[in-house]
């Protein structure tokens, strides 16, 4: 299975504290993979890294066999990305914003109408088609964005933690979401502390620790590998990350 997310020998530090080290990983097309960690660990720096917006110090990234660096525009085209608390332009319409973007991606604007009634009527929001997103709730701005990312059909999918502060509708939404995004070959990278919501829906977990890449592999292996019988994801990250911590004052920044 050909590798669609390629970090090689990956390092990027501020000032004196070394944020991602050495970080080596390959993920192919359409997994859904989860990148765990505690607060601190680099899990953002890494996400950041791949979607463009941090430049790494050492190290080599490549997005479905395009380097990152020198094809960024590229990579880009392929790609879409979810903060955890994206930016809005609060003074537009849902549906304003949802046609602006499509804009941007250079999208017919009839195409465009007609994927958003569909996404919208998806996501809950044709109600709130017309209303400014300075008024949506944090749930239905995280539904909004979304639409929107998913609007240009992206085969590689970043998302640094998709569930905080979700209502539980949301969150079933958008794992289903993801799952089913993943089953049609886009390749998802994915960033939670919530352990739970992963457990049935990454393929691949890996668990960061000060930088460094500790362990991957799928939950069945993570359990062998730290002999914890019951596969726990819970147990097996705390295993792996007392076992794994800093012992030299090192603190590392997401």
């Amino acid at each position: 299975m050909d590798a669609m997310i390629q970090l090689s020998h990956v390092s990027k530090s501020f000032g004196p504290v070394h944020a991602v080290q050495d970080l080596s990983l390959e993920i192919p097309r359409g997994q859904l993979f989860c990148f765990l960690g505690p607060n601190g660990a680099g899990k953002t720096t890494t996400i950041k890294m791949l979607c463009g917006l941090l430049r790494p110090d050492r190290g080599e990234i490549r997005i479905g066999g395009r380097d990152l660096q020198t094809d960024a525009v590229a990579v880009r085209r392929m790609t879409g990305y979810i903060p955890d608390f994206p930016f809005l332009y609060e003074r537009l319409t849902a549906a304003e914003f949802f046609e602006f973007s499509g804009d941007l991606y250079g999208l017919p604007r009839e195409k465009v109408r007609r994927e958003r009634e569909s996404a919208f009527a998806r996501f809950g929001l044709l109600e709130y088609t017309h209303t400014l997103i300075k008024d949506l709730s944090h749930g239905y701005r995280q539904r909004l964005i979304y639409t929107v990312t998913l609007l240009h059909t992206p085969e590689v999918l970043f998302v640094d933690e998709p569930f905080v502060g979700l209502d539980p509708f949301t969150i079933r939404l958008i794992k289903n979401l993801l799952r089913e995004q993943a089953r049609a070959g886009m390749t998802i990278f994915l960033t939670t502390h919530i352990l739970a919501l992963i457990e049935d829906m990454a393929e691949q977990i890996g668990i960061l620790v000060s930088g460094r890449l500790i362990t991957a592999g799928t939950l069945s292996e993570l359990a062998e590998a730290t002999a914890l019988r019951d596969g726990r994801l819970e147990d097996i990250f705390f295993s792996l990350t007392v076992s794994n911590g800093p012992t030299d004052r090192e603190v590392s920044r997401a």
